[in-house]
Formats: C-alpha cells, structure tokens, sequence
C-alpha cells in the first residue's frame, strides 16, 4: 500500500460527494460539501475509527472487501475504482470472482427509486447497499459484518427476521436460495470468499448441509412478502428482483399496489424512516 497516498486519495473522493448524491440528508452547517468521515463510515460499512485511519496513513492493507465498499460508498468510476485497489496494494478482482461493483448507472436508478425500498445484492445474496427506506422497512442494515451481511447465511443461522411466512413457504424458499447458491457457485468456482461461505453454511446448519448435498436447484425470484413491522404493522408487499446484466447483481424491490392499505403503510413508513434519519 503506498504510504500515504491511499489515505490522501481517499480524502480528496470523499470532499467531491455531495451527501444528497449518496442519498443523504443535506441540512445543517457543515464544514465541507462533501461527505462527512461518518457518513462515507455509514454507506461503506466500516467504522469511523478506521476511515479515519486510512485517511491518516495510520491504517494499512485494508481488504478487497473494504476497498470495494469505499468504491461503492465513494460512487467510483471503474477506472477511479481499479486505482483505488492498486493504491491499496490490491490487484481488482477478476472474472472469478462474485463480483460487486455497483456501476454510476445502476447507482443513477437507485437514486430514482429512493421513496421504494430497494436493496442491492451480489450474485452469493451478499448485502452490497440498502437505501434508507429498505432500512425503514427490514431494519438497520449498517452493523452487519463479514457472513452476517449475507442473506443465505441470515436465514439459515442468523437472527429471525419481519418476514412472515408459512412452514411450506419457508422450507420452498430456503430451497430456492440453496439452488440460486449453488449456481453461483458452478459460474465463480474459483471465488475463495465464495467458498468459504459455502463450508461455513454447511457446517453450521443441517438444514443447508441437506439441501445442499441433496443437490437442490432452482432460483429465488418474485414473490409476495409478508412483513412484521413494529411501527406500521403488518405490510402485504410485491418483492420482485431484477439481475444486472453484465455485472450479475440482484436489485431487490419492494412495492404494494396502489389504493390499499399495504401502499398506505409503506407511505407512513417512508414518513417515519425520514424522521429517523434527520433525527
């Protein structure tokens, strides 16, 4: 990693993002136009100790993991994006891996859908981004480290979540997430953080090992979703994911029709979760 140049180079991307184009409130004195330390912190996942360190030169050899979430955070530039991980002494991931790049025009949709909750994940159901109204809707998302940021590993060993759902339902889509997986895995074989997913999975929940050495297939897709909110109640809702073309990415939307009362409480809930954000 180049001593200092990283850190410098981070600093001046991070001065250039103005915090309504990352989708962050922009009220309030502010002492530069760009992001905040803890607001580049909040979009890429990692602490404001260690954003601050890297800036500092007092940090080194950040991840793959951590440089790609600072290149999504930052809204890079695929060339911008590729020196970002060679100033960390990084070589950008190649064709085997899952990849996890958000490109400008992808992130230029999601901005477009910022009163929908949308979440973005890559092709292993591993959290790359979720917008405010997403978090409103399933819960803050920016504790979440390492498997726990993965959504086959949440449903099989993690925590409960809002999503109700019948013992049919639960066991049809547990399989479909294993058969989607599973196909990942066949396209990125050589993907070591794939891999290591997958061994975990299998040892810590039988439920996977059995599917998995059953040789389920299939493909989780649309479906309707019935969510457990603690402040608007119980929402109805359309669940439809679209796959990036080229990138192999997962844009997770949540939408009600029009006129009922599901559409009535996803409004309050945008009212809500904006309250708790400039709060």
């Amino acid at each position: 990693m180049a001593p200092g140049k990283f850190g410098r180079t981070l600093h001046r991307w991070r001065d250039r993002v103005a915090p309504e184009a990352a989708g962050l409130p922009a009220g309030g004195h502010r002492r530069t136009a760009g992001l905040r330390r803890e607001e580049l912190a909040q979009l890429a996942g990692i602490s404001v100790d260690y954003v601050t360190r890297l800036e500092q030169g007092r940090a080194s050899n950040p991840s793959p993991q951590v440089v790609e979430a600072l290149a999504r955070a930052l809204r890079l530039s695929p060339d911008e994006r590729e020196h970002m991980f060679h100033l960390a002494g990084l070589v950008p991931p190649g064709p085997d891996a899952v990849p996890a790049y958000i490109t400008p025009s992808v992130q230029r949709l999601l901005d477009r859908l910022a009163g929908t909750p949308v979440a973005v994940y890559d092709a292993a159901w591993t959290l790359l981004l979720a917008n405010p109204m997403y978090t409103a809707l399933m819960g803050d998302t920016s504790g979440w480290r390492g498997f726990e940021r993965n959504g086959v590993w949440r449903n099989f060993v993690g925590p409960e979540n809002r999503v109700q759902s019948t013992p049919e339902e639960r066991r049809a889509f547990l399989a479909a997430l294993v058969g989607d997986l599973r196909a990942t895995a066949g396209r990125y074989h050589a993907d070591r953080g794939l891999q290591r997913l997958i061994a975990e999975l299998h040892a810590t929940s039988e439920p996977f090992a059995e599917l998995w050495d059953s040789g389920t297939v299939g493909r989780h897709d649309t479906s309707r979703k019935t969510i457990d909110h603690p402040q608007v109640g119980t929402l109805t809702l359309d669940c439809d994911v679209l796959n990036v073309t080229g990138s192999d990415l997962r844009i997770m939307i949540y939408t009600a029709e029009p006129g009922t009362p599901d559409a009535e409480r996803l409004a309050l809930l945008s009212v809500l979760g904006t309250q708790s954000l400039v709060g």
